[in-house]
């Protein structure tokens, strides 16, 4: 089916979490008749499932939709994409391979902070924005007020707003002839020399390698040879087509269209987001500019509980890898829990999905050590190192300055909320930087905050403190000095590596004997008795310790010399000495779990 380049429209849709975008999706699909009745099913483009159980979109889905107006049939190329701030990098990417996005924000809720930074992405990006206001359907809808908040906030004018229920489908039509008027068509020269950029991948157990691409320029037709520029790998085209939202083979794609390719990929190494596709040979088109690199924010050791699962755990961190190039591995050793892998994830949401893939998708049952964020450490001898795991922190004699990431928060609340969110910011060493009204009866506060005070815990305590109703979004600012150390926590004398966490030198205390604490009711009694301890360095700032089991040995001894009794318990005393010398504690994986999982209580 060959389209005119003019005929093609690329759109996306975004918004902030659970405003509707994957509801919208299904009535374009159902409205535009992709999809029959008797196929629909609610959130159709969300077949992960965990995204179906959490009810949130985790991968960006792209669809071609036909379309009639005006006599004429369009090709409208929807890629639906994820709200939630952890999966910006998704966004971005489906960002550059759009002409237009529709900006969805709820009727009830308004612009929240990450319609804010969704919305600069893509003016960033030079797409033509049409503002929707979903949920008209609501009782306490209040779209008006909505619409002056958006021309507020992010200067659309009111009038351009198109109003829709996603849920029961009015105004979808009217939605369906906004993006036909104004988004503009792509630019690209079907006649050209083939250039595509890559901007998603999966990996189908039994075809290989899927490689999504937006055709910028050029056709590609199965059958052809093309080349990935950045692989610098050459491959024949088995098959390519669109998703309809299943795959449908096509013969070729032009410029301006969206589909897929397969080229009998076997290792996911080959396939790189962000890479061109272009013809073999030296007259191939230039290469496109890609993406920025992911920036992790959020590391933490993953662990099979297992010793024998290791390199199943490798083999399914490796498939998940090429479906989510913004997560990484490396391998690690810990001597406390044996071979595992030091992952990096966008955030913490981020690092729970993968988590949860792994453990139901694969099988596998996991340890997971407890999140930290990257610092940057500058040493005496002048030398710069980035810092991914407590562990590596140099003895403090050997730092000249210890730097923390700061990311730039925007919080967005109802006003009679504002006190107790400034409360919770100042709470978190954050630095006031600005604070405006958005609309009527509610504020946009910005603070600078350590990464390491907003990953843990800062986005439910906005959620509580605010009853729901203040939302989160924050953006990396850079590295700043603080007053860190490392703290160390020793069993028996001995510490413990997987227990280690990096933080502020005056949480130390507080931390260090809630772990210790902790770690005594968790460890089981010996027959010796065990110090646990916290450390910062050489210095010892908090022990607890976990009594010895003792046997009666003078139980036998009825009446007699005391003396007798006194020998006997020398005895004992000088076993258990000789006992905790040799003995090795044994630290149960439940205990373990206990500390990590409150390495912030």
């Amino acid at each position: 089916m060959s389209v005119q380049t003019k005929n093609i429209r690329n759109f996306c849709i975004i918004a902030h979490i659970d405003h509707g975008k994957s509801t919208l999706a299904d009535r374009l699909l159902e409205e535009t008749g992709t999809v029959t009745t008797r196929e629909m099913k609610s959130q159709l483009l969300d077949d992960l499932a965990l995204e179906r159980q959490r009810g949130i979109t985790i991968k960006a889905r792209a669809v071609a939709m036909p379309f009639k107006h005006g006599g004429t049939t369009y090709q409208l190329n929807l890629i639906d994409t994820p709200g939630h701030v952890d999966f910006q990098y998704e966004v971005s990417r489906s960002l550059a391979c759009c002409e237009g996005a529709l900006l969805l924000v709820d009727a009830f809720q308004g612009v929240e902070a990450q319609t804010m930074a969704n919305a600069f992405a893509a003016m960033e990006h030079d797409l033509m924005i049409i503002p929707v206001i979903n949920k008209i359907d609501l009782v306490h809808a209040r779209p008006d007020e909505v619409a002056e908040e958006m021309m507020n906030s992010l200067g659309t004018d009111p009038d351009d707003c198109v109003r829709v229920s996603a849920k029961t489908g009015v105004g979808v039509a009217g939605l369906l002839d906004a993006i036909v008027d104004r988004i503009p068509a792509p630019s690209g020269d079907p006649e050209a020399t083939l250039q595509a950029m890559v901007f998603d991948s999966n990996y189908d157990d039994f075809r290989g390698a899927i490689t999504y691409i937006r055709v910028m320029q050029g056709t590609v037709k199965a059958g052809q040879k093309i080349q990935f520029l950045r692989a610098g790998t050459e491959h024949e085209v088995i098959e390519l087509g669109q998703f309809a939202p299943a795959r449908v083979a096509r013969d070729e794609l032009s410029a301006g269209q969206v589909g897929y390719l397969i080229c009998n990929i076997k290792s996911l190494g080959d396939v790189h987001i962000g890479d061109t596709v272009t013809v073999v040979g030296k007259n191939h088109a230039p290469a496109l500019p890609g993406y920025d690199r992911p920036r992790r924010m959020v590391y933490c050791g993953l662990f099979p509980s297992d010793g024998q699962e290791f390199t199943d755990l490798r083999d399914a961190l490796e498939r998940l890898s090429v479906n989510d190039p913004s997560f990484e591995f490396e391998p690690e050793t810990s001597e406390a829990l044996g071979f595992g892998f030091r992952c990096g994830f966008l955030g913490l949401l981020h690092m729970e999905i993968i988590q949860q893939r792994l453990e139901q998708e694969s099988d596998i049952d996991l340890v997971q050590t407890a999140p930290n964020v990257t610092y940057e450490i500058t040493l005496k001898r002048g030398e710069t190192k980035m810092i991914h795991k407590p562990q590596d922190v140099p003895d403090p004699g050997e730092i000249e300055e210890f730097r923390q990431p700061i990311v730039k928060c925007n919080v967005i609340v109802p006003e009679e909320y504002i006190g107790a969110v400034i409360k919770l910011c100042q709470e978190r060493r954050g630095i006031q930087r600005n604070q405006e009204y958005i609309g009527a009866g509610r504020a946009m506060l910005t603070y600078n905050i350590p990464l390491a005070e907003v990953i843990y815990d800062l986005h439910d305590k906005i959620k509580s403190c605010t009853r729901g109703y203040g939302t989160l979004d924050y953006e990396m600012v850079g590295y700043e000095p603080a007053d860190l150390c490392r703290l160390d926590i020793m069993v028996n004398g001995s510490r413990v590596d997987a227990l280690s966490v990096v933080c502020h030198r005056a949480d130390a205390d507080r931390r260090g004997r809630a772990v210790a604490k902790r770690l005594k009711a968790e460890i089981e009694r010996h027959m010796f008795e065990v110090a646990v301890q916290a450390a910062i360095g050489s210095r010892v700032i908090a022990r607890e310790t976990v009594p010895a089991m003792r046997k009666n040995v003078t139980a036998k001894c009825y009446g007699g010399d005391v003396s007798r009794k006194k020998k006997l318990l020398q005895k004992q005393k000088e076993g258990k000495k000789r006992m905790k010398a040799i003995g090795n504690v044994e630290i149960s994986q439940k205990a373990f779990m206990a500390v990590l999982s409150s390495g912030d209580d």
